[in-house]
């Protein structure tokens, strides 16, 4: 083994925030993960996912999808075939049955030969997107106890889910809006559907639908930014300008932070937008020291790096002194002020304002996060949380306990070892970088590692290196019995591994070295 090789991985796991020339970002210009394919082209985050939620194995997965394939064809053709005796059409319970439905018995033969079950009904799946027109013409007419209405080519009717004790006013809305009793089925349920959006850091959001500002981080009940972004009564909306919230709290000059709260359509998550496609977990806010590498996300520049300068820094901006603020070397534009400054997956702060810009390099200050928790008694969202209830409960202003805090070893022991080691926690569907969201450098040569997770957690394991300013998958392995092992033989460079989570969530051990 050659010991000054992993001199520099043992350097820079433990110290890779501690000198200025450690600026590769943890998370800029990554590029999207493309999934290894499987039986039939299809990717094994499919079939995991297929299996999680409908209790199918890989091998039922990939037949069910093989004639899912089939049937979308057999349709289109048959559609046309058909012409007005087409009733509609749809898979059995088991994934595996064809049914059309059909108008005469000239077009049940016609299914027939294409292999699928034909099922004879009155009216075609024309008549029924008619009447379903008539009720969508009449929507605004609805009651709130009306949850919506659809063409159920099943039953041959459409369907007004109405919730429970609201029957007849499902029959009234019908009735008004013109359609047959004999067509329109009421159906009672429980619904009360809404749009859903989930608040990210670095994502735009709007102020009285004028100024641009973005996101800081998710906290219970909504997310902190910029206090110069808005005053408290002011109202927001998403990048999508569907209302959000408002801001409840905000502090500026002297301070530079405000808290907006969200309504019930948003949904704070705890990860930051990479603009690159993907999102980075946001799993603490320990404080980075001086000197540490950090990354900022905003909604006008994307991504940017570099290193952090100073703490306690004081600016005097045009309107008033702002204490209290951290210096960095990374550039920022308007619009993204408000913005999440991570390094590795812990939370630092928001974007208070700088100097230059992102074509001439600059100098950024940010608010650091844990003053805003503590002075607004919040608790930081992370991306191991569950959804946030709408209001915080009361008492304590610390941050949820990180998703990245140490969980017990496997229960067996896997052989998962290696000079350098690390633990963490994931969940189907999120991705973790390790060592503790940085990188590593190797001279070149063999490299091994191995992930280890319990019982019903599945994981993929990637070496990435940084080439051409991203950090690239250069090697990818997947988790068999619990164990995902990977070799391979790298030039020297800059490293990384990305653990991903395809199915159920728990603890992982990870262990790597390089000869």
């Amino acid at each position: 083994m050659d010991r000054g090789r992993m001199t520099a991985i043992g350097v820079l796991v433990v110290a890779a925030g501690l000198t200025a020339s450690v600026t590769l970002p943890s998370f800029a210009g990554e590029e999207p993960r493309r999934a290894a394919p499987a039986a039939d082209g299809v990717a094994p985050e499919v079939l995991d996912a297929l299996g999680r939620d409908l209790s199918l194995t890989r091998d039922q997965a990939v037949r069910r999808l093989r004639t899912e394939r089939w049937a979308a064809a057999t349709v289109t053709r048959l559609r046309t075939e058909l012409g007005a005796g087409y009733g509609g059409s749809w898979l059995g319970a088991d994934g595996a049955t064809l049914n059309v439905a059909v108008t005469d018995a000239a077009g049940a033969a016609r299914v027939e030969a294409a292999g699928a079950v034909p099922k004879r009904v009155a009216r075609g799946v024309a008549e029924l997107d008619a009447v379903k027109t008539r009720l969508d013409a009449a929507g605004a007419d609805a009651s709130p106890d009306i949850a919506g209405w659809y063409v159920d080519v099943a039953g041959n009717s459409v369907t007004v889910v109405a919730r429970p004790g609201a029957e007849a006013a499902g029959r009234r809305f019908a009735s008004a809006a013109g359609t047959g009793d004999a067509t329109v089925r009421v159906r009672t349920a429980d619904e009360a559907p809404r749009p859903l959006f989930d608040v990210r850091g670095g994502d735009a959001f709007f102020i009285n639908d004028a100024g641009r500002c973005s996101v800081g981080f998710s906290v219970v009940g909504g997310f902190v930014t910029a206090g110069h972004c808005g005053r408290p009564g002011d109202r927001t909306t998403g990048s999508n300008r569907v209302a959000q919230g408002t801001f409840s709290a905000s502090s500026f000059p002297g301070d530079d932070w405000a808290v907006v709260k969200v309504n019930g359509d948003w949904t704070p998550q705890g990860v930051v937008n990479d603009f690159n496609g993907g999102t980075v977990p946001v799993n603490g806010s320990t404080e980075a020291p001086v000197g540490a590498s950090i990354c900022r996300s905003g909604s006008t520049t994307g991504t940017r790096c570099g290193v952090v300068q100073a703490k306690n820094a004081t600016v005097n901006y045009p309107e008033g002194t702002v204490t209290g603020l951290t210096r960095t070397d990374v550039c920022a534009e308007p619009g993204d002020s408000g913005g999440a400054w991570l390094s590795g997956d812990q939370a630092q702060g928001v974007t208070s304002g700088g100097s230059g810009d992102c074509t001439r390099g600059g100098v950024t200050f940010f608010q650091p996060v844990n003053e805003i928790l503590q002075r607004n008694n919040l608790t930081l969202v992370t991306a191991g949380d569950q959804p946030a209830p709408a209001d915080p409960p009361a008492g304590g202003g610390q941050t949820a306990p990180p998703a990245s805090t140490p969980p017990a070893p496997p229960a067996t022991d896997t052989g998962c070892t290696g000079q350098v080691n690390r633990t963490g926690r994931i969940v189907a569907g999120r991705a973790q970088v390790q060592p503790d969201g940085r990188f590593f450098r190797v001279a070149g040569g063999a490299q091994e590692a191995c992930v280890a997770a319990p019982a019903g957690v599945r994981v993929a394991l990637e070496l990435q290196r940084f080439t051409g300013g991203a950090f690239r998958t250069v090697a990818r392995a997947g988790s068999a019995d619990g164990v995902a092992r990977l070799t391979a033989d790298t030039p020297a460079g800059a490293y990384r591994y990305r653990v991903v989570g395809l199915a159920g969530s728990g603890g992982y051990t990870l262990a790597f070295s390089a000869r």
